[in-house]
């Protein structure tokens, strides 16, 4: 059974950080595609960040030199530490699995998590 488990969200203001874990099992993890992906309240769910099985990372534009995402194969774990956090950074995030990814487009993840809901206040 697939199962990923998001944990760190929380609430911080403006220009703070935090560092979001998403915990994988049921799978081969690392043969999987990994990503972040976030909701707004009232917007449409949007990808954040993806990386690879060979680790190349892709980022949406509004997180790029903020967010980095990471991950660790004997772990089965997946990491997105977000710095200069702004109140558009407001949403619930997501952790998902693809058998591959297309940038930070969500149409090839078939796994995805509970979400873990950070808030940033001004």
């Amino acid at each position: 059974q697939v199962q990923l488990q998001e944990s760190g969200g929380g609430s911080v203001q403006t220009g703070g950080s935090l560092r979001l874990s998403c915990a994988a099992s049921g799978f081969t993890y690392s043969f999987y595609c990994m990503g972040w992906f976030r909701q707004a309240p009232g917007k449409e769910r949007e990808g954040v960040a993806t990386i690879t099985t060979g680790f190349y990372r892709t980022y949406t534009d509004p997180v790029k030199g903020r967010f980095t995402i990471s991950r660790d194969n004997a772990k089965n774990t997946l990491s997105l530490q977000m710095n200069s956090l702004k109140p558009d950074d407001t949403a619930m995030y997501y952790c998902a699995a693809a058998a591959y990814c297309d940038g930070v487009l969500e149409r090839t993840f078939s796994y995805w998590g509970q979400g873990t809901k950070v808030t940033v206040s001004s």
